[in-house]
C-alpha cells in the first residue's frame, strides 16, 4: 500500500501562491490516481483536484479551477498542487490521496490511503 506525505504548506497573503507536494513511499505510485481534498474547520472534507496515473486527465470543481493545477512526477513518485490567486476560503488543511481512478476521486470513495495533511492558511 503506498504511503502518503504531504509538504509546502503555510502563511501566504490573498492573492499570493503555494505548491503542495506529495510524496508516495510503497509500490507502484505510478499506477494510482493521485487527488488534492481540503477541510476547513467545521466543514466535509471537499474535493479540489484530481489526475489520472499518467497525469494526462485532470479534473477540478469550479471552486478551483482555473487557479490549482494538479501534476505528477512519476519518477519522483510525487504529486503537487500549484496554488494560485489564494483567497481566505481557501484557508483549510490539505490532504493528498491515492485511489484507483479519479471517478474515486471524484466521488471521495475507494480511497486507498491519505496524507497525513498540511495546513494552508491565507490572510485577507
Amino acid at each position: 500500500q503506498v504511503q502518503l506525505v504531504e509538504s509546502g504548506g503555510g502563511l501566504v497573503q490573498a492573492g499570493g501562491s503555494l505548491r503542495l507536494s506529495c510524496t508516495a513511499s510503497g509500490r507502484a505510485f505510478s499506477s494510482y490516481a493521485m487527488g488534492w481534498f481540503r477541510q476547513a474547520p467545521g466543514k466535509e472534507r471537499e474535493f479540489v483536484a484530481a489526475s489520472s496515473w499518467s497525469g494526462g486527465t485532470t479534473y477540478y470543481p469550479d471552486s478551483v479551477k482555473g487557479r490549482f493545477t494538479i501534476s505528477r512526477d512519476n519518477a519522483k513518485n510525487t504529486v503537487y498542487l500549484q496554488m494560485n490567486s489564494l483567497k481566505p476560503e481557501d484557508t483549510a488543511v490539505y490532504y493528498c490521496a491515492a485511489a484507483r481512478s479519479i471517478i474515486d476521486l471524484r466521488m471521495n470513495s475507494g480511497i486507498v490511503n491519505w496524507g497525513q495533511g498540511t495546513q494552508v492558511t491565507v490572510s485577507s
